[in-house]
């Protein structure tokens, strides 16, 4: 290859697996006349992060898992150079990708004792398998950032906790499973997203940790990782003053982070992608087209995600890069094509007749993941008292953001028979007309299904069914099973209240079998809380 092909091979843009053909087409231009390195799936324009603000209608579509293996195959067949394909997939390829399976957060993969590391190596493993299938050698993930701050808008769910130990731990069995079905990993995001309130993807989040307080906790797992030798190291659009003099520079436009820090004093050599490119803390930065992808690549990026120039990002670095510079990068990626076993005639394309994953699997995995996470905050004899209100004929359940059809309440009917009850929509009338219905009980089995993952408007749930919520705390007997984030547990009035108190993690049928199971057997739970949350 020339410098100039070699270039080409260090962008990575975006693809949409629900686009028009013109941008299909235009993608299929840039592999023919760029030679560019790899592309990074998302589900369709609508879904990128860094439109949420602008609220475009997500359209789903049930052939999306088909048309990503064809569009694989289109694009490897015009490529010079077999392309890496990457993704995000933190939590499987559902994460990106309808009806395809669906593997717990890393927030209740963080609620496992830790004798139980290797069900995350298992979940990794499968997930590994699943982009394996499609034709994807490179999953972005997982994060090694520490969730520290409760507040975080955007990390959360998505780490393993706040233990460092954990963290570091966690996120190597997630990695070597990857790497063991032959698929490569990515730590993110250096140098540590946890402990922010800014989402990155719409704006810059600044870190004022002392170097040796980030060596003390946010670096643990990056450095955990260096040591055994992790394929590749995402850069997060965060800054850190104390080391960019002070500056609130981006750590992914710093060399001062990549080169001198991570480089040099934690001693990493592998890959180092930057995070995607059109997230707005940077993609505003620079008018010139193409200035961004050199000023990432000049401070050390090795791969630009989600470039959006790649012509003029080509043509910057050609023009300002040393030779010695674009060697040392070509080389480090060509390493990891050459781990995922693309080069030299050994790129095996996706079979376009299978049309189904073994979800038996996965669900093995998810019940597995399920009965050793549950974890039990408070425990006033709840199984006691619930069949002691059946039998007096006092006990009801009541389910928030989900209606009686649910799983959880159909494997306890049999066994405690009761009436059941439902608040997924509508304003204050709905809420006062139950709140007369449920006089009449003095004990209630309440599920409470988290409407979103993000803490953004307390993660959906309206103020008036928190406060009903609270109310209901404070006067009735609730055994309270939590289907969601743990951090939406500090936004609930009146909690300490409660008479139990049962954290699930997820909603998925898994999961609410396993807390029917636990309230109607009174078996032990094994998880722990993977961050400390208030008002318990």
């Amino acid at each position: 290859m020339t410098l100039e092909q070699k270039i080409g091979q260090f962008f990575f843009p975006a693809v949409f697996i629900n686009d028009t053909e013109e941008n299909i087409q235009a993608t299929e231009r840039l592999i023919k006349e760029y030679n560019i390195g790899g592309l990074t799936f998302f589900h369709s324009r609508a879904s990128a992060a860094t439109n949420y603000e602008t609220k475009k209608k997500i359209v789903l579509n049930d052939d999306s898992f088909q048309r990503l293996k064809e569009l694989i195959v289109r694009y490897q067949n015009c490529a010079t150079t077999p392309l890496l394909m990457s993704i995000d997939a933190e939590w499987g390829l559902a994460m990106r990708v309808e009806k395809t399976p669906q593997y717990p957060y890393a927030i209740t993969l963080g609620a496992l004792p830790n004798s139980e590391k290797k069900l995350v190596y298992e979940i990794g493993k499968q997930i590994g398998l699943d982009l394996k299938s499609v034709g994807i050698h490179y999953n972005l993930a997982p994060l090694a950032d520490i969730n520290n701050n409760p507040n975080n808008p955007v990390i959360g769910y998505r780490s393993f906790g706040e233990n460092k130990e954990k963290v570091a731990d966690f996120a190597l069995e997630y990695l070597k499973g990857m790497n063991d079905a032959g698929v490569l990993g990515c730590l993110k995001h250096f140098p540590g997203h946890g402990n922010t309130n800014v989402d990155s993807h719409l704006g810059l989040p600044v870190l004022e940790e002392t170097l040796e307080e980030l060596l003390a906790n946010e670096f643990v797992p990056f450095i955990k990782g260096i040591g055994n030798n992790v394929d590749s190291i995402m850069i997060g659009h965060l800054a850190v003053p104390v080391l960019n003099d002070g500056n609130d520079t981006s750590a992914t436009l710093s060399k001062s982070v990549i080169e001198t820090l991570l480089r040099k004093q934690l001693g990493y050599d592998g890959l180092v992608i930057s995070d995607a490119l059109n997230m707005h803390s940077v993609s505003k930065l620079y008018k010139k087209k193409g200035q961004l992808e050199w000023e990432a690549f000049n401070a050390g990026n090795d791969v630009l995600c989600f470039a959006e120039n790649v012509p003029e990002g080509i043509q910057e670095i050609l023009q300002n890069a040393t030779p010695e510079r674009i060697e040392a990068s070509f080389n480090r990626l060509w390493k990891c094509k050459n781990k995922a076993g693309i080069l030299d005639g050994k790129l095996r394309l996706p079979n376009l007749a299978e049309s189904d994953f073994d979800f038996e699997t996965t669900s093995v995995l998810n019940r597995k993941v399920a009965r050793n996470c549950i974890t039990k905050i408070k425990d006033n004899h709840n199984t006691v008292t619930v069949f002691d209100a059946k039998n007096r004929e006092d006990l009801a359940k009541l389910s928030f953001y989900k209606n009686t059809d649910n799983v959880f309440f159909k494997n306890l009917s049999a066994a405690l028979p009761s009436p059941e009850f439902s608040y997924e929509t509508g304003d204050d009338s709905v809420l006062n007309e139950l709140e007369n219905t449920l006089t009449r009980f003095d004990t209630l089995i309440i599920s409470l299904f988290v409407p979103k993952a993000k803490p953004l408007h307390n993660f959906d749930m309206d103020d008036s069914v928190l406060r009903f919520l609270g109310t209901l705390l404070q006067n009735k007997k609730c055994v309270l099973y939590v289907f969601g984030n743990p951090y939406a547990l500090q936004v609930i009035p009146n909690l300490k209240n409660a008479l139990g108190i049962v954290q699930m993690y997820q909603d998925f049928k898994e999961f609410q079998e396993t807390a029917a199971e636990q309230l109607l057997e009174n078996t032990a739970c094994k998880g722990t809380l993977p961050v400390a949350v208030s008002g318990l």
